[in-house]
């Protein structure tokens, strides 16, 4: 079974999980073919922004314990297990949605958090439930969860593995918007191409500039903020956006 359905809408790349059987559980072989999918989506210039999603019952349950549960500390070190794959997904240059819906917990939670931001539905539920099995988080939960919501949710969170729902995480600052489930891939869909209408480099300056914000201090972030903007005059499509807006009409940005 292939555990990565794909379909392209226009300029957005639907990449749909697929492994139902585990609520999409994220084995090695998952993980390698989303590091692999979403490379070539990077480099591939019809492709200007991409979205994540699972089932409607799962986004992804977590990491897969059946495969992990029998390795050794050598092991996981040696293979530095999930590290390659975060950092791969983590360089993706183009913008990144995750939509969703049901069970987001564990690895599954964090490889939501790795996206750019996270569009929910209102039977979503996220957690990092590690404690339970005996272990800790390990793609970010105690790290982008923390920056996410701040320090009280996130020590709750990984210290009683508590799941929270979709109204506490749009409260809380780790979903965007909350859709109903029906229309929640549609509503990805739409705003994915909202964001590939825009000009190229500007998106992408604007993901690094906002990524910038988590690495670094307020007055650095500014800097490097303030230095990426004046950089964007240097760029056709800050003349065409800017001319467009003078004469009231839509802009046709190149992508130079």
């Amino acid at each position: 079974m292939q555990t990565l359905l794909l379909e392209t809408h226009g300029p957005v790349l639907l990449i749909r999980l697929n492994r139902p059987e585990a609520l999409n559980a994220l084995n090695s072989t998952l993980m390698g073919e989303l590091v692999q999918t979403l490379a070539e989506a990077d480099a591939n210039p019809d492709i200007r922004c991409i979205v994540l999603t699972g089932s409607d019952k799962a986004f992804a349950a977590g990491a897969d314990v059946r495969q992990m549960a029998p390795m050794t500390y050598a092991e996981v070190l040696s293979a530095n297990l999930f590290g390659a794959e975060s950092q791969a997904i983590m360089s993706i240059r183009k913008p990144i949605i995750a939509a969703v819906s049901g069970f987001c917990l564990g690895g599954g939670c964090e490889l939501a958090m790795m996206c750019d931001f996270i569009l929910a539905s209102d039977t979503a539920r996220f957690g990092q439930p590690e404690v339970n099995l005996g272990v800790i988080a390990g793609m970010g939960g105690t790290q982008r969860l923390t920056r996410a919501i701040g320090k009280a949710k996130a020590m709750e969170m990984n210290l009683t593995g508590r799941m929270m729902d979709a109204v506490e995480a749009e409260r809380a600052g780790l979903v965007a918007r909350i859709i109903p489930m029906a229309d929640l891939v549609a509503e990805a869909i739409k705003t994915a191409t909202t964001i590939a209408g825009k000009s190229r480099l500007a998106i992408a300056a604007a993901k690094e500039s906002v990524n910038r914000a988590f690495e670094t201090t307020l007055s650095e972030g500014l800097l490097f903020e303030r230095r990426v903007f004046h950089a964007s005059f240097a760029t056709e499509d800050q003349k065409e956006g800017m001319q467009a807006f003078v004469e009231k009409r839509p802009a046709i940005f190149k992508d130079k």
